[in-house]
This record gives structure tokens, sequence and C-alpha cells, in this order.
């Protein structure tokens, strides 16, 4: 992802892909537009692939029940709540990294 790439998730906003790292990453916030906003508007709109990349299979599994709430998309929660379950019993070594 480069930095100063306009993200398709977030066209209603006039963020940057570095401005959007840095509030799902929590070191920055912009009003309501905080980590966790962030990382609802991935999971809603993003690829699995970037998904995991950018929140990663722990903090995915850690905050799925806060997040699970505002996910619009019943496919995407109910493909998410398999894989926060599914993790932790048959590899949960992917948890460490």
């Amino acid at each position: 992802m480069q930095e100063t790439q306009h993200l398709p998730y977030i066209w209603d906003y006039d963020l940057d892909a570095a401005q959007f790292k840095e509030i799902l990453e929590g070191r920055r916030a912009l009003g309501r537009l905080d980590s966790d906003w962030a990382a609802r508007r991935l999971i809603e709109y993003a690829s699995y692939e970037e998904i995991i990349e950018l929140i990663g299979f722990k903090r995915l599994v850690e905050n799925w029940q806060r997040w699970r709430g505002k996910i619009r998309s019943k496919s995407r929660v109910r493909g998410f709540d398999f894989l926060v379950k599914w993790l932790p019993e048959k590899h949960p070594e992917l948890l460490n990294e």
C-alpha cells in the first residue's frame, strides 16, 4: 500500500493511506475516527488479505467481539465469526504474530 494512495474503503473521507494507517494503529484520532472505526472500515470493505495484513490475526481475535456489532455485512460477520473461533482451536500459533 502506497502511503499517499487514496484508499477505496475510505471514499467518503479526505484521508490518504498514511493517515488511515496512523488511525488504525492508534497513533492518531480525528474526532470519532479512531482505531476501532478504522478496523471496522477495513473489515467491512477491504479484501481479506488486506484486513489480515493491516490488523493481523491476533488483534482480530482479541477485538472481534467489540467490532462485530457494527459490521453491516452479514456474510462478513459470519466469515469472521468462523475465523475467530477456528484460529485459536486449529492454528493458535498464528496468534503469536
